[in-house]
């Protein structure tokens, strides 16, 4: 089975061209910047991949240093920006104090040890520094998951962290003040295909190719028909639920975490 590494190398080519969600919640990312006023001199952008973000933060910071990390060395060859590194988040090869924002667009859903990957943005954040991000909750592709789930009782989605669980993990790591807000996208296709054509694009691991040769072509099947009872006006939705978040670093006590939930679209 291919690394997400690989995958995400893969797609590198054609990832803007399925990236509609990923760039939409750049930009909701970005402008939470409007009610936030950090340090702006050095700013990270984690999992920067090819530079949605990456654009959207050069745009707002001019003056700004931005460094763009990402793990797929790929992505970052498409991504614009002159300061690239290419490494992973679980070890950022940055000094401590270094960095006066960490941003990160739709990176965290990819981590398997989300501590250590917070640790490492506490260590390089400089006092007062900010840690902004997005990343996906539980149920996100819920209609894909369900659908998967009355064929078989294999993984063949994605699963991602609880916002509660988030906002503990940035409390157990020293971050103040946590901000956490849930908001839900509902994506319209034309056919379940288009949806995993779309997957496929942005290098996620649910592909066409994978699910068939995985469960057999009955199987694969089965899945599109059970999908095809969300359709409504001849069109099938794909749920998104994104969380956004931020917190602090700083030297005093530490905060309670606040919740928001906004609207659902």
């Amino acid at each position: 089975m291919p690394s997400v590494r690989d995958t995400f190398n893969k797609s590198a080519n054609r990832y803007n061209r399925h990236a509609l969600v990923q760039s939409e919640i750049a930009e909701r990312t970005e402008q939470k910047l409007d009610f936030i006023t950090p340090n702006t001199g050095t700013i990270l952008d984690l999992g920067s991949g090819t530079g949605l973000m990456t654009e959207k933060i050069v745009s707002r910071f001019p003056e700004s240093r931005i460094i763009c990390l990402d793990f797929a060395q790929k992505s970052l060859i498409k991504n614009n920006s002159s300061l690239k590194i290419c490494a992973d988040a679980n070890k950022i090869p940055l000094a401590d104090n270094s960095i006066d924002i960490v941003v990160s667009n739709l990176m965290m859903q990819w981590c398997t040890d989300l501590d250590n990957v917070f640790k490492e943005c506490y260590r390089v954040l400089n006092s007062d520094g900010l840690f902004l991000f997005s990343t996906f909750g539980p149920d996100t592709l819920k209609e894909l998951k369900k659908s998967w789930s009355v064929v078989d009782d294999k993984v063949h989605v994605n699963t991602f962290t609880d916002m509660h669980d988030i906002g503990d993990i940035l409390l157990d790591n020293y971050f103040q003040s946590p901000v956490m807000e849930m908001d839900t996208l509902k994506i319209q296709y034309q056919t379940v295909i288009d949806l995993l054509r779309d997957l496929k694009g942005i290098g996620a691991q649910t592909v066409v190719e994978r699910s068939k040769s995985l469960t057999g072509k009955d199987k694969f099947n089965a899945m599109i028909k059970m999908y095809e009872t969300y359709r409504m006006e001849n069109k099938i939705p794909a749920t998104y639920e994104v969380i956004y978040g931020h917190a602090w670093k700083k030297s005093n006590s530490l905060g309670a975490i606040e919740v928001n939930n906004m609207n659902t679209k």
